[in-house]
């Protein structure tokens, strides 16, 4: 979706598109890379 998104907004230089890229980019900072890193901290909580 980060994608397409930043290609939509390359190609028509829309600040609303360039807006919701970097929201979406925000979104998926968030969560865990993998489910292998959900495991791992699963496995090493961190104390």
């Amino acid at each position: 979706m980060l994608n397409f998104t930043w290609k939509v907004f390359s190609e028509t230089g829309s600040v609303d598109t360039y807006l919701l890229f970097k929201e979406l980019e925000k979104e998926n900072d968030d969560r865990p890379d993998s489910q292998e890193d959900e495991l791992a901290e699963l496995d090493f909580p961190i104390s």
